[in-house]
């Protein structure tokens, strides 16, 4: 590149305006011509060498999200939206956003969920709950979401396996459980579960209990299923009495999805005696206990949250109370 002629900048302008204020006032009157040519020498000297700024260089910033230094590579900040007040949330999450701390004790440090993952990720007592009980070896998530039931699997289970379709609640759930520093533990599959239960049974890895938590049709199944009614009960008006529970049609296995929720206990038999079946609070009981092969009893667990019934936990093989020589079967 040629050189720039009758133009001083830069360091060299700097550097030939600190000469000029070397000279005294009397000199800069009596002068002029010496000046500028004391100022056109630096400049043609400065032309031939390379400039060094002199003023430290500042230091490129790491990019951090949520989870902090070290811990970039598990990151999903921007994934989602972080929502920190309710003036943020859209109007149709903001039941669940009131309940965030009972999804996640840690959410104010950062956890991330998708719209789906707010109203079906299980609370983290309840998952604790369930965890306790499938403590074992190696266990499957089928269908892990944002994260809540594989980070409480990970302090029972020495290994956790899990799945979802999803890339994006995947990273969620990958970002939340580094979050409660638990992601060693847990191995993240991007897989269908149906695809990977098949693949499953012909490698015969060994897979000590599954929980299975698949779709329930999105908040509309506390509605029922259409195909699968009864009446309800003649129950008191509730403006006679406040405290009565509300009515719901009973939830039935067939409105789970990708599958019949009985093809997919099947086939997930294939794989495991041990299973937890995590369904809606208002499931058809008798559905379910048609899933137990003869002999064999099924336990019912209610998770309640205050005075609340949330869900249902049904517990298969070795899992129920006095069937624990089922486990390893």
């Amino acid at each position: 590149m040629g050189k720039r002629k009758n133009n001083v900048s830069g360091l060299s302008h700097f550097l030939a305006e600190a000469a000029k204020e070397t000279l005294h006032p009397q000199d800069l009157q009596s002068a002029p011509s010496q000046t500028n040519a004391a100022a056109d020498a630096r400049t043609d000297t400065l032309d031939d060498v390379t400039l060094v700024d002199p003023r430290p260089s500042k230091k490129r910033a790491l990019r951090t999200g949520l989870l902090g230094e070290g811990l970039e590579k598990y990151d999903a900040t921007g994934l989602v939206p972080f929502y920190t007040d309710a003036s943020q949330v859209p109007e149709h999450l903001q039941k669940y956003f009131s309940q965030r701390e009972r999804f996640f004790s840690m959410y104010a440090s950062g956890c991330l969920l998708d719209e789906e993952g707010w109203y079906s990720v299980t609370p983290e007592r309840v998952a604790d709950q369930i965890a306790e009980r499938c403590r074992c070896d190696v266990i499957l998530d089928a269908f892990c979401g944002v994260g809540g039931n594989a980070i409480a699997f990970a302090r029972t289970c020495e290994r956790v396996i899990a799945l979802d379709v999803s890339p994006v609640r995947l990273a969620l759930a990958r970002h939340n459980a580094a979050l409660y520093g638990v992601q060693d533990r847990i191995e993240f599959v991007l897989a269908d579960y149906l695809s990977f239960a098949r693949t499953l049974r012909d490698k015969r890895r060994k897979i000590d209990v599954v929980f299975l938590s698949p779709p329930w049709g999105g908040p509309s199944y506390i509605a029922g299923s259409p195909t699968k009614e009864r009446p309800a009960p003649t129950l008191p008006d509730p403006a006679d009495d406040p405290v009565a529970e509300e009515a719901h049609a009973e939830f039935s296995l067939s409105s789970i999805r990708p599958i019949h929720g009985r093809d997919l206990f099947e086939m997930t038999r294939g794989i495991t005696r041990n299973i937890a079946y995590f369904l809606p609070r208002n499931t058809n009981l008798e559905e379910v206990s048609q899933l137990a092969s003869p002999g064999e009893k099924v336990e019912v667990e209610e998770e309640w949250m205050g005075s609340k019934l949330k869900a249902l936990t049904c517990y298969f093989g070795g899992l129920v109370a006095g069937q624990e020589a089922m486990f390893d079967e």
